[in-house]
């Protein structure tokens, strides 16, 4: 592990000012970047320590916004913003573009080595760059197994991980098959591990506030998961 530098970054999208975290590992040189995509409720201390632990590793790694700073905590305040977002790739696409740009233009980036992670709504932001044909090296996502618009998936040209819980009834069988069959019919190289007993947002530790039904922690899967996003990108995006 090694130090890491952090700074919060303004930058504009979706029609608001997004408050992203930046996390920058050790040293001069350029390093593999990661952008990381928040769940639904938005950008929170949870998600910037992911960003910090990949910089501890050697990445230089953004965690974008959602909602212009804010964390939602009332879930259908959270419904009434996200819900219309998930329907709309090309807003997805905006978001998650304003982010990347943030991210290739940190001196510290190496351009020709990215990845997106993303956890829900960040996750399908991920899959969004994908199919809009963004040179990435790998996407992870957790909890987002979304379909896209019709022959757009062939646009992605890296391997694509998701995980998601086998009781999350948010990402059920049936999304499991139809991500899968879309993923397939691309000729996408895509790996899915599913997390036996897990909720939807199962990574996302407790936190005091109302929640979903079907949405829970799981302490041993979150790890686990974590684990495999941190081999996708030591396969996908090594370190030298």
């Amino acid at each position: 592990m090694t130090p890491v530098t952090t700074r919060t970054v303004e930058y504009p999208a979706d029609g608001l000012t997004m408050i992203g975290h930046l996390a920058l590992p050790a040293g001069a040189d350029r390093a593999p970047a990661v952008l990381i995509g928040p769940e639904g409720p938005g950008l929170n201390d949870f998600q910037r320590r992911r960003a910090d632990a990949l910089a501890e590793l050697g990445y230089v790694a953004l965690a974008f916004d959602l909602h212009g700073g804010r964390w939602l905590t009332d879930p259908q305040e959270m419904l009434a913003r996200v819900t219309p977002l998930l329907a709309d790739p090309d807003r997805m696409r905006a978001i998650g573009r304003a982010a990347l740009d943030v991210l290739l233009a940190e001196p510290r980036t190496d351009p020709d080595r990215v990845a997106a992670i993303g956890y829900g709504t960040g996750g399908a932001i991920a899959l969004e760059l994908g199919r809009d044909g963004v040179g990435l090296r790998a996407i992870g996502t957790v909890n987002a197994l979304t379909t896209g618009r019709p022959g757009e998936l062939a646009r992605i040209r890296c391997p694509v991980w998701a995980g998601v819980g086998s009781e999350d009834p948010i990402m059920p069988a049936g999304q499991r098959d139809a991500f899968t069959a879309e993923m397939q019919a691309a000729g996408v190289d895509w790996r899915l591990v599913v997390y036996g007993g897990a909720l939807h947002a199962f990574h996302h530790p407790t936190v005091d506030q109302a929640v979903l039904p079907g949405v829970g922690y799981h302490p041993q899967h979150a790890q686990r998961a974590w684990r495999d996003v941190v081999d996708l990108l030591t396969e996908c995006l090594p370190l030298t």
